[in-house]
């Protein structure tokens, strides 16, 4: 059950061309958001989308997957885990942002 601790796994459609940051370090990182859709009917009988916005990231030879074969709109399964963090915005506005960090990446069609 360990492995069932922190895991998300979606499919879903990128929304935006990934972003990709070298670091001073050596190691790259890819930045995108990911779109994943449900579909109920609404109480008169109408078909209703609910889109979901996720935010991606990726380090090292997955970001130089994501940068080479990852554009826009292109259909992707992840699996990774969920991560908080926070920031000072230039303002000073404390900011808390929620990302998943994928490990596994399937490209789809």
């Amino acid at each position: 059950m360990s492995t069932l601790r922190n895991k998300v796994q979606l499919i879903g459609h990128v929304g935006n061309a990934p972003e990709i940051v070298n670091l001073e370090s050596g190691k790259k990182l890819a930045k995108f958001s990911l779109a994943t859709n449900d579909f109920y009917k609404n109480s008169k009988g109408e078909k209703i989308t609910d889109t979901q916005w996720h935010n991606v990231v990726a380090w090292g030879k997955l970001a130089d997957l994501i940068e080479n074969y990852v554009p826009k709109g292109k259909e992707v399964g992840l699996e990774g885990k969920l991560t908080s963090r926070s920031y000072e915005d230039k303002d000073g506005v404390k900011r808390y942002v929620t990302e998943i960090v994928c490990n596994e990446l399937l490209l789809m069609k």
